[in-house]
């Protein structure tokens, strides 16, 4: 089935094909709050998904311990937000085919921003979360123009710094320049978090892009940071996962 706009208002849907203006369909699902209303204002939170190279998708079986964490982090989020996940290109029923350096799925995502937000009626809130490979093509999604009056926020879940320049196809400097730039918007509003036992970037590593953002943001409070303590790159452990829920759900405006 495909969903195009003008007609889906705020219809929950699951596994349809939407259309963007590239000429690219992407397999999509859009779970709706259930005081959602064409007059009131609404929240998107768009999630996106671990590198489709290596089996990444919106809730590939194969991935178990991933996608619990994601499914969860987006169930805690539909309170009050309607969720849109996305099979990236190249993925399940998604057309195209996967880049190499990211830079083709972040122009995607702004697409599928416009299109949620014109699907969508008078969104304030819109909170782009991407999970290992997928912060990072979070992080290139930019703070929207003032006049839009939505206001943007990211979560960068488990962002995977050790090996970022050969999972950018050593694009690293680029969403290294980019990331910083979006700390350094004043309109920002940035939460990092990350596992202590992470099995591909070292907590000295995570330490060093801590110092770094925080520096970047100058003291204001558009940058929140969290290490849990006993979590790894797939948020398995039942305790640290709890916790990182929590602190998603206490963080998202």
């Amino acid at each position: 089935m495909q969903s195009r706009p003008d007609m889906l208002g705020v219809r929950p849907f699951s596994r349809e094909v939407i259309h963007l203006p590239s000429g690219l369909t992407l397999e999509a699902s859009l779970s709706v709050p259930s005081e959602a209303s064409p007059a009131a204002e609404n929240k998107l939170a768009i999630c996106l998904h671990p590198w489709s190279w290596l089996g990444g998708r919106m809730d590939d079986p194969c991935v178990t311990h991933c996608w619990s964490t994601y499914s969860r982090i987006a169930l805690n989020l539909g309170s009050g937000y309607h969720v849109l996940r996305y099979n990236s290109r190249g993925v399940g029923n998604s057309s195209g085919w996967p880049s190499l350096t990211g830079i083709q799925e972040a122009n995607d995502l702004q697409e599928v921003v416009q299109w949620a937000l014109g699907a969508i009626p008078s969104v304030s809130s819109l909170v782009v979360l991407g999970y290992s490979h997928g912060s990072l093509i979070a992080s290139l999604f930019p703070i929207l123009p003032e006049t839009s009056n939505v206001r943007v926020s990211h979560i960068l879940l488990s962002y995977p710094l050790g090996p970022r320049s050969w999972l950018t196809a050593f694009h690293g400097k680029h969403y290294a320049s980019v990331l910083n730039n979006l700390i350094r918007d004043p309109r920002s509003n940035v939460l990092v978090a990350y596992g202590n036992q992470d099995e591909f970037t070292g907590i000295s590593s995570y330490t060093s892009l801590a110092d770094d953002l925080r520096r970047e943001a100058q003291g204001r409070d558009n940058l929140q940071i969290v290490q849990v303590d006993g979590a790894n790159h797939f948020w398995v452990d039942d305790v640290a996962r709890g916790r990182m829920l929590g602190v998603v759900q206490d963080w998202v405006p």
